[in-house]
């Protein structure tokens, strides 16, 4: 029955993608594109892949889909026309698409429990994680700790992306603002739905923030939701009263204290004498100090992130505001 699931999710994927790609009304192409971020989601969930469909399912159907919206206010509905460069177009993609498909004939078959990565790698993880780290969730072992320097690059990438957005919109101070944003207020339905919906999205966010040791979660969905619990409150309040809920400051301050939080754990360790990232030496007990240190890390994961995605959303509205 899974398997039945999972083809026709399949054929839904590509129905959705052709759309996207035929459609010359860019919002209809958001929308899409919001859907297949949807149905991908569920894909990783039925592949037991639930850390990832969290992230997906918050950043690419909800965040993302809001950042493009509010791209949208700055161009034209419909797609410029262009020159036809069908003919290229195909043969590079067919080819390309050929080239893959022959590259997975080499691969194991999905779920082989002779592939090399389970007989090497997946059965060390999950012996030292036990005696390393003994937490249950070795998906969080692997990304906090074993993969400490991969999962700090990625922080200081968003950091650094958000930066570079930033500039480029240049976002003007509030005293420039040439109206004030109302949201949804005058809006019954939406509101009341929002105000019910909010604190469970706020709730759950927080929740993946502190269980990630035991399932699920982690610093990077945790901000994705926390981001979207308050962007939701923006939609429906505007951004006015967002803003004093967490101003900008705030979010700028969590987008650098986060990636410094997660370093700063890493020259501790280098302090006290082991090496970069490594949390056995916040503690008298190796493995209590290889927990801290995942919670530090984890936390300051989801400072970044909710603070880069927060202040990209501002810096949207904030220029809609100017025009």
């Amino acid at each position: 029955m899974t398997e039945i699931f999972s083809v026709f999710l399949l054929i839904l994927l590509v129905i959705t993608a052709g759309a996207a790609i035929r459609t010359t009304n860019l919002f209809v192409a958001v929308m899409l594109m919001g859907i297949f971020s949807l149905l991908i989601a569920i894909n990783f969930f039925l592949l037991d892949a639930a850390d990832v469909a969290l992230t997906e399912a918050a950043v690419g159907a909800g965040i993302s889909t809001v950042l493009f919206l509010g791209a949208l206010a700055f161009m034209n509905e419909q797609e410029r026309e262009q020159a036809p460069k069908r003919l290229a177009g195909l043969i590079s993609v067919s080819i390309t698409a050929l080239i893959i498909a022959y590259a997975t004939f080499d691969k194991p078959a999905f779920g082989d429990p002779n592939a090399p990565a389970h007989q090497d790698l997946a059965p060390w993880f999950l012996e030292t994680t036990q005696s390393a780290v003994d937490i249950p969730n070795v998906i969080t072992a692997i990304l906090g700790s074993f993969r400490g320097y991969d999962t700090l690059g990625e922080v200081f990438v968003v950091l650094t992306a958000a930066i570079g957005v930033l500039f480029l919109l240049d976002t003007p101070s509030a005293g420039n603002m040439l109206k004030r944003d109302e949201g949804l207020r005058h809006y019954l339905i939406p509101r009341m739905v929002g105000r019910l919906l909010i604190p469970f999205i706020l709730l759950f966010g927080l929740y993946i923030q502190f269980h990630g040791e035991y399932g699920p979660g982690g610093g990077f969905q945790a901000g994705a939701l926390v981001a979207a619990s308050m962007i939701l409150y923006a939609l429906l309040e505007g951004q006015d009263r967002a803003l004093e809920v967490l101003p900008q400051r705030v979010l700028t301050f969590l987008m650098a204290f986060g990636a410094l939080l997660f370093g700063g754990v890493g020259v501790i360790g280098i302090l006290n004498g082991a090496n970069f990232l490594d949390y056995s030496v916040l503690s008298s007990d190796p493995v209590a100090g290889q927990q801290i240190g995942i919670i530090l890390i984890e936390a300051g994961v989801g400072f970044t992130v909710t603070g880069v995605l927060l202040s990209i959303f501002h810096a949207f509205v904030a220029r809609g505001r100017t025009q």
